[in-house]
């Protein structure tokens, strides 16, 4: 009996070192992209091979757009890890703004030496997503890094988000120049800031509405998302801005930036495509202002697929 017992303590022991060796590997992970096979699919619940553990792919963290199937190979985005009297549970993303921050860091050295920084994300997993980007070195071009020679490093991204539009937007310290950097492709007349309100309002040309406000209001949604500032879209000489709907700004989400910019107004050239007035977006969350010197004004810039 003695010796059963000691036994099962030993087993146990070793169980239990098990776990924690498990729980140690991937807890270093957190943040991570890790590689993983599909294993199974319940209740829309998406199991992940990871190796030495399973990871738990819930629909909410799943991109609307994909469709799963056994056996898929996938990069996954470690988003918690946490000791539970089961096991280690991981907790997996491929919906998160960290994946995309993430493939960027993977394909684009510059991001991943931190000559570039990633300031800010906006997403809307499997539709589309802006990326404000800001250089900390003299004679980098921070969007033309994130795109590269005739596009190969985003379309890398993009190929593996299943078809997700990326817009790099740069970064400005300015906020009214990074507002209307961030409603590109629309090209921007002014932009008048409310400081008190943290509201902007922008105004452009009738045909550069349906551009500014996008399909359904997405761009101006994630512009606003991206900046931290709530945008009124009004045409040029009105007061009033376009119908539409509004919401409210929600506090800034855990890892996403945020910071201050001053007052300002911002004038840019007009060029039209066509449009057709719909709404004005608030934000979401709030932009982080970089570690190192700012860039030098730029022009809206885009990169989509």
């Amino acid at each position: 009996i003695a010796a059963q017992t000691a036994k099962q303590v030993i087993i146990q022991r070793i169980r239990e070192a098990e776990r924690q060796s498990v729980f140690d590997a991937f807890k270093g992970k957190e943040g991570a992209i890790v590689n993983g096979t599909l294993q199974r699919i319940e209740g829309g619940n998406v199991f992940v091979d990871l190796g030495r553990a399973t990871g738990i792919l819930f629909p909410s963290e799943q991109v609307p757009t994909e469709h799963y199937r056994l056996n898929q190979r996938l990069k996954v985005y470690v988003q918690k890890v946490e000791m539970t009297s089961r096991g280690t549970d991981i907790v997996l993303s491929r919906a998160h703004p960290g994946m995309l921050q993430k493939l960027f860091e993977l394909e684009v050295p510059e991001i991943f030496s931190g000559v570039v920084e990633i300031v800010a994300i906006a997403r809307e997993p499997g539709v589309r997503s802006k990326i404000a980007v800001v250089s900390h070195q003299d004679g980098v071009d921070p969007v033309g890094s994130c795109i590269g020679q005739r596009g190969t490093r985003i379309q890398t991204v993009i190929s593996e988000l299943s078809g997700e539009k990326i817009d790099v937007i740069p970064w400005d310290q300015d906020a009214g120049r990074f507002i209307a950097n961030a409603l590109s492709p629309a090209k921007v007349v002014a932009v008048d800031l409310r400081e008190e309100e943290r509201k902007a309002v922008v105004h452009v040309n009738e045909d550069q509405l349906s551009l500014a406000i996008g399909k359904r209001g997405q761009n101006v949604r994630l512009a606003a998302k991206l900046t931290g500032w709530r945008i009124d879209i009004v045409r040029t000489g009105e007061a009033s801005k376009v119908e539409g709907t509004s919401e409210t700004a929600a506090p800034p989400e855990e890892g996403e930036a945020r910071g201050e910019t001053p007052e300002t107004t911002t004038k840019t050239p007009e060029t039209p495509p066509a449009g057709e007035p719909s709404a004005a977006a608030p934000s979401d969350t709030a932009p982080t202002e970089p570690k190192a010197e700012t860039p030098s004004e730029t022009l809206p810039s885009e990169a989509s697929s």
